[in-house]
């Protein structure tokens, strides 16, 4: 099957990289790529034990010289207190933060809620993601050229914000609460790409293919056992490995041509037209104040607030 592959050769000597969920599948193949390519790597993950076998891993898959830096940082997205826990200890330690991939995620889970009572689909994919880098985002704002990449999924065509029964309190489907979450990640990045235009921090959002990692670990939970199984059979021959489900992400995070551009959806290391709905501009903006309200973040100015200082919402943390 036909793959993208990222051709950029640009290193990242110097800089500092981001990236969630990087202890396993297309996560942790970018966190090796980023290592090699010279930079510093924050391993921003739930589970610190695995986030630090992966760094094992890497390490010893990657031998040869002008290597950067792995670190583990602990980060629970379905958590307000770890998320701004994590936040205030990387703007305690770093100075600059040049990329930030938004990579983790849950998909087709059973019903249930972050710990701050919202639908963990929603909760971890959508909010929880737009929490964190809100509270890096002055930082970054202070570290151009950067980029901010949220990993979305096709999955998004099919998707709505029920601004209505946004937590799927009153009727629950795994694919449409997944599905609305990733739409949620096309619609965060237009509208913060609108919001930075001009400032030298491009924004992306993509789909990284079908890809045989651990994201769908939960779909027998809530079909039947084997169904994940019955669908790699099914799928086999558009199923990607998890180093070619990593080229769109290397791509939106290095490739000269892609940072040149912003707010745009990429499929396959090249632009893709999204579904129509996460082209609306109006309910972009919609969905970003109802975010703003949902995180507690009403009363705080990412973009004009100082970088060299931790951000109000961090203070008392």
């Amino acid at each position: 099957m036909f793959s993208g592959k990222c051709t950029s050769s640009v290193r990242l000597d110097g800089k500092t990289t981001i990236i969630t969920g990087a202890n396993t599948g297309i996560g942790k193949v970018t966190a090796k790529q980023f290592y090699t390519l010279g930079a510093k790597v924050i391993l921003a993950c739930r589970n610190v034990g695995k986030a630090e076998q992966a760094i094992s891993d890497i390490m010893a898959e990657v031998k040869d010289g002008g290597l950067g830096q792995l670190v583990v940082e602990e980060l629970d997205l379905a958590s307000f207190v770890s998320i701004k826990r994590c936040a205030k200890r990387i703007l305690q330690n770093e100075k600059q933060i040049h990329v930030l991939v938004n990579n983790a995620g849950v998909m087709t889970c059973p019903k249930g809620k972050t710990q701050d009572g919202f639908e963990t689909q929603f909760g971890v994919n959508h909010l929880g993601h737009f929490l964190f880098t809100s509270l890096l985002l002055p930082r970054i704002r202070n570290s151009t050229p950067a980029r901010i990449i949220n990993v979305s999924s096709m999955a998004h065509a099919r998707g709505s914000i029920n601004f209505e029964d946004i937590n799927s309190d009153k009727n629950y489907s795994a694919i449409a609460a997944y599905s609305q979450s990733k739409l949620a990640n096309v619609l965060f990045s237009k509208e913060l790409a609108r919001k930075l235009e001009g400032t030298r921090v491009h924004v992306y959002s993509l789909h990284p293919g079908i890809v045989n990692t651990e994201l769908a670990r939960t779909v027998d939970q809530v079909y039947f056992p084997g169904t994940w199984l019955l669908g790699r059979v099914i799928l086999f021959p558009w199923v990607k490995t998890p180093e070619q489900g990593a080229q769109t992400t290397l791509h939106c995070s290095i490739d000269e041509k892609a940072g040149e551009e912003t707010g745009l959806y990429y499929s396959d290391c090249k632009v893709k037209e999204p579904s129509a709905s996460a082209k609306d501009p109006e309910l972009a903006k919609k969905l970003w104040v109802k975010s703003m309200e949902m995180v507690g973040l009403n009363d705080y100015d990412m973009f004009n607030c100082s970088e060299n200082t931790l951000p109000e919402p961090l203070k008392n943390v």
